[in-house]
C-alpha cells in the first residue's frame, strides 16, 4: 500500500508531498521538509515565519490595524478597550492621547492561562460533579419501579385482609399509587433534563476552549469569556419522599377512610446544589532523566541571574545595567536598564508581572512598573545583594554590612522592615559576613532558603527565623567542594541549588534531605535558577550565557 494513503502514514511535506516534514510555515500555515523550505520563501523570503514543526502556530497572529492598513495591531489601549499598531500611539491625535497601552501579546498569554485553568475546571471538576448528580437521578429512576412495587404490595396485602366489598376501594387507592408515581417521574425526569442539557452546554463549552487552546488567533481569544462562574453555580437538588401508607381499623361504613391514608408525594429542592468534586491532585516525581528542553542564548558573557515572569518568559542579568526579557524561542521582548547606570546584583519578578532589582552601588531595591522605576527600599550602613519575593508579596533581602563583617536576611512589606534573620538561638551568626552571593528563596512550607557560598552550605530557616537544618552537600563521587551558588524551590516543596564547581543542581526535600542530582543536562558553571509554574526548571550558566529550561518532574 501507498504509505501516503495509509491511515497510519506521518505528516509529509505539503509541498513535495514525499518527504516527512520537520518544518512549518507560520505565515502559510503549511508543513515544509527541509528541502523545500528554500523554493516556499523564494516569493518573499522575509514575510514567512519558518518554525520547526513542533512549535508550530507559535507565532501570534495579530489582528489588522483599522487605522493603519499595514501595520498589526501588538498594544491594546486600556481607556478604550480595543487594538491599536504602534502608530497609533505615537501619531498625535485626540483619541488615544493619554491612554496607557498593555502589551497584547502579555494580556493574550493570561487569556490563554485562563482558558486553560478554565478548561482543566471544566474537565476535572464541574463536568465529573454533573456526571454524579445526573448518575444519582438515573439510578433513583431505576429503583423507582422496584420501591413503588414495595410500596404497592404493602397496600395489597392489608388489602386482603378485608373483604370483597373493600377491592373498589383498593382499587381507587392503587389508582392514587399510580398518579404520584407518574407525578414522581414528571418530577425527577424534568430534573433530569435540565441537568442533561447544562452538561450539553458544558460539554460544548469544553470543545470550543479545547479549540481556543490549540489556535492562535488573537481575535479570538481576546473574545473569550468564561462561563464557568455559571457552571459553577449547581442547580437546585431535588429531593423526593415517598409516599407512606398508615392502615386504619376495618369499618365497612368508612371502608376508604377507615382502610388507611395516603400522605400526598412531596420533595423538597436544595438551592444549594450540593458542592463541586474535589479532585485529587497526585505528587509530582522526579524524572529518572530529566530532560533538556531548550536552551536560550542571551548573548552575554557572563550570566548571572534568570527570574520566570510567565511560563514562556523570562529575564536576565549579569555586571552591566542592561536587563532582557526573552521568550523560549530566544527572542528578546523587553531591555531595562537600571536607575543608576550600575549592573543588577539579583532580579525577581512579583505577582503582578513587575520587575525588581537590587543595587549594591546606591544601596537600594528598585521596581519596574509599566517601564517606570521606583526606589522601594533605600539602605543605611548595609548593601543589598540578592532577593525574593515572597507567596504574601513581602520582599526578602539578602544584605552585607559596610564593613563587610555581618549578613542577614531583611522581609520588607513594601518600604517597611518587617523582620530581621541574623542570629540562631544561641546568639551565633546564621550566615557568613562577606560580600559573596547568598541567593534567597522562599519554600512553599514559609521556610526561608538562602544558599551561603563563603560556607558552602545552604541554611534553612522557618518562617520565624529559626534555624531549621543546614546542607553542606551530599557524600558522592562529586570531585569538587560543595559550593552552592542559586537556589529556588517547587511545587513540592523541594530545594534546588546549583553546584557551579561540579556543574549539576542538587534536589533536596523541605528537610534538608539529598534526593538526586541534576546532572546530565551539559550544564556548565550553573550559577542563576527558577522554577516557573509548571515547575520547568531554568538555569542561567555563567561561561556560555545560555538559559537552560529543563524539565525535571512528572
Amino acid at each position: 500500500m501507498d504509505p501516503r494513503h495509509s491511515a497510519q502514514d506521518v505528516v509529509r511535506c505539503d509541498i513535495c508531498e514525499t518527504a516527512i516534514v520537520q518544518m512549518y510555515c507560520d505565515f502559510c500555515h503549511i508543513n515544509l521538509c527541509v528541502t523545500c523550505i528554500g523554493k516556499h520563501i523564494a516569493d518573499d523570503y522575509q514575510k514567512h515565519i519558518v518554525v520547526p514543526f513542533q512549535k508550530r502556530k507559535s507565532t501570534l497572529i495579530y489582528p489588522k490595524c483599522s487605522t493603519h492598513q499595514k501595520k498589526v495591531c501588538e498594544l491594546l489601549c486600556k481607556e478604550c478597550d480595543m487594538s491599536v499598531c504602534s502608530l497609533c500611539t505615537t501619531i498625535s491625535t485626540d483619541k488615544h492621547n493619554g491612554h496607557t497601552f498593555l502589551s497584547l501579546s502579555e494580556i493574550y498569554n493570561e487569556r490563554k492561562a485562563d482558558i486553560t485553568k478554565d478548561s482543566e475546571e471544566i474537565e476535572n471538576v464541574i463536568s465529573p460533579t454533573y456526571e454524579e448528580m445526573s448518575t444519582d437521578l438515573e439510578t433513583q429512576i431505576t429503583n423507582l419501579d422496584g420501591e413503588y412495587v414495595k410500596f404497592t404490595t404493602v397496600v395489597t396485602k392489608h388489602g386482603e385482609e378485608w373483604h370483597k366489598e373493600i377491592d373498589n376501594v383498593i382499587k381507587k387507592m392503587k389508582n392514587e399509587i399510580e398518579e404520584m408515581k407518574t407525578k414522581h417521574l414528571e418530577i425527577l425526569k424534568k430534573h433530569l433534563d435540565e441537568i442533561m442539557q447544562i452538561q450539553s452546554l458544558i460539554e460544548q463549552s469544553l470543545i470550543t476552549l479545547k479549540e481556543m487552546e490549540e489556535s492562535n488567533e488573537v481575535s479570538v481569544t481576546m473574545e473569550y469569556r468564561s462561563k464557568n462562574k455559571e457552571f459553577r453555580k449547581l442547580p437546585p437538588k431535588v429531593r423526593v419522599s415517598l409516599p407512606t401508607f398508615s392502615p386504619n381499623t376495618i369499618d365497612s361504613e368508612q371502608l376508604y377512610k377507615s382502610l388507611g391514608s395516603l400522605i400526598p408525594l412531596s420533595f423538597t429542592t436544595d438551592e444549594n446544589g450540593g458542592t463541586l468534586k474535589k479532585t485529587e491532585i497526585l505528587p509530582k516525581k522526579p524524572m529518572d532523566d530529566p530532560e533538556l528542553v531548550t536552551a536560550i542564548n542571551t548573548g552575554y558573557k557572563k550570566l548571572y541571574n534568570v527570574a520566570c515572569l510567565i511560563e514562556e518568559e523570562f529575564w536576565t542579568s549579569t555586571a552591566v545595567s542592561d536587563m532582557k526579557c526573552f521568550n523560549v524561542q530566544g527572542t528578546v521582548i523587553n531591555t531595562l536598564k537600571t536607575k543608576s547606570g550600575d549592573c543588577p546584583r539579583d532580579i525577581a519578578v512579583t505577582s503582578d508581572g513587575d520587575l525588581v532589582y537590587t543595587d549594591w552601588a546606591t544601596k537600594t531595591v528598585n521596581k519596574v512598573k509599566s517601564g517606570q522605576t521606583e526606589e522601594v527600599i533605600r539602605l543605611q550602613g548595609w548593601k543589598p545583594v540578592n532577593l525574593c519575593v515572597t507567596s504574601s508579596s513581602d520582599l526578602l533581602v539578602a544584605m552585607y554590612s559596610d564593613d563587610k563583617t555581618q549578613s542577614k536576611v531583611v522581609r520588607y512589606s513594601g518600604s517597611t522592615e518587617k523582620q530581621t534573620i541574623q542570629y540562631d538561638d544561641e546568639g551565633k551568626p546564621l550566615y557568613s559576613g562577606n560580600t559573596k552571593m547568598k541567593y534567597v528563596s522562599e519554600n512553599r512550607n514559609l521556610d526561608i532558603c538562602v544558599a551561603d557560598l563563603e560556607v558552602g552550605a545552604v541554611v534553612v530557616v522557618s518562617q520565624a527565623g529559626k534555624l531549621r537544618f543546614r546542607y553542606t552537600g551530599h557524600s558522592s563521587t562529586k570531585n569538587k567542594a560543595f559550593r552552592p551558588f542559586g537556589i529556588t524551590t517547587d511545587s513540592q516543596s523541594q530545594i534546588l541549588t546549583a553546584d557551579f564547581d561540579n556543574h549539576c543542581i542538587h534536589i533536596l526535600d523541605q528537610n534538608g534531605q539529598f534526593l538526586r542530582y541534576i546532572d546530565n543536562c551539559d550544564l556548565k558553571g550553573p550559577y542563576g535558577l527558577c522554577v516557573d509554574k509548571s515547575d520547568n526548571l531554568f538555569v542561567a550558566e555563567f561561561h556560555s550565557g545560555n538559559v537552560k529550561k529543563i524539565k525535571y518532574l512528572q
